[in-house]
């Protein structure tokens, strides 16, 4: 079974596509198939930042002066 991509390899591969896609001289069937390939990397991508977004965590001084953390929200 192959494993999936990292965050970066998948990026750079979207990345590839567009350069690609944007020189406008492809085929129609090799510009779907990029463009297909875009779209699964660029869900590989938020899937990826939404896992470590759960993941990652903001410390916080209480009232007491105790330091809490709270899920870091990052804007969408």
């Amino acid at each position: 079974m192959a494993k999936s991509p990292t965050f970066e390899q998948a990026l750079a591969e979207l990345e590839e596509c567009a350069d690609r896609l944007e020189q406008g001289d492809l085929p129609i069937d090799e510009a779907l198939r990029l463009f297909e390939r875009g779209v699964k990397n660029v869900q590989r991508c938020r899937k990826a930042l939404t896992q470590v977004e759960n993941k990652v965590e903001r410390l916080m001084t209480n009232s007491a002066g105790d330091i809490t953390t709270s899920a870091l929200h990052l804007p969408q």
